[in-house]
């Protein structure tokens, strides 16, 4: 699967955020080392605290059907351009990277762009 590809399933998925609160929704596509895909989108909660982003959503559905290796992810939103992931889910995407590596893939008006977890996170932690 290219690249494109993931930000068009990450472009499905955003439409079906439930952010009321903040009008910023986001959708998430992760590629596994073994090919797998799975999306997640962000979802608010009146509990502020309790919004889950679409990047650890999609993640947690990977983890969920048994896939713990992360190749790729990409991250769209119709409110951004080149939307970038926040730090818990920098965290998360570094604990799941692959052996080699993770490239982040956001999408803007100069098309896409891929960053490594390990240029948003240079020392992320990992007992």
């Amino acid at each position: 699967m290219d690249y494109q590809e993931l930000i068009n399933k990450a472009e499905e998925a955003s439409k079906n955020s439930y952010s009321p609160y903040s009008k910023f929704a986001v959708g998430a596509c992760v590629l596994t080392v073994d090919g797998n895909i799975y999306t997640g989108c962000n979802f608010e909660n009146s509990s502020f605290g309790l919004t889950i982003c679409a990047e650890r959503n999609a993640v947690g559905s990977a983890i969920a059907a048994g896939d713990k290796k992360i190749r790729a992810i990409a991250i769209y939103s119709p409110n951004s351009e080149y939307c970038q992931p926040c730090g818990a889910c920098r965290q998360v995407l570094y604990e799941f990277r692959s052996e080699d590596g993770l490239d982040i893939v956001t999408v803007g008006k100069y098309g896409l762009k891929v960053t490594t977890i390990n240029e948003l996170l240079p020392e992320g932690f990992k007992l």
